[in-house]
């Protein structure tokens, strides 16, 4: 199965940035799409941004237009940069990579937006 591992998580102001990181480990199946969910507590786990194996992305709404997510395929690495944070991104950050035969989860990285 593949393993990921997230990091770059952090407290940051409103309005600031912040740059995730998820690198995934090699397997026999390449991957066909990585990206991002979040929770926030109460709340149910959802989508933030995802990226095929061939580039194509897909976001939140409420994300758009803030967030950019990209992948490196040589180092097997997907990251999201985050700009004009809002308290309501407070999440915990979670990496999911997918094969034809494995759907991966990392352990989670927190993101806190508060002045």
């Amino acid at each position: 199965q593949v393993q990921v591992v997230e990091s770059g998580g952090g407290l940051v102001q409103p309005g600031g940035s912040l740059r995730l990181s998820c690198a995934a480990s090699r397997n026999r199946f390449s991957i066909t799409v990585i990206g991002w969910y979040r929770q926030a507590p109460g709340k149910q786990r959802e989508l933030v941004a995802v990226i095929s194996s061939s580039g194509r992305t897909n976001y939140a709404d409420s994300v758009k237009g803030r967030f950019t997510i990209n992948r490196d395929n040589a180092k097997n690495t997907v990251y999201l940069q985050m700009n004009s944070l809002k308290p309501e991104d407070t999440a915990v950050y979670y990496c999911n990579a997918r094969t034809i035969v494995d759907n991966s989860w990392g352990q989670g990285t927190q993101v806190t937006v508060s002045s």
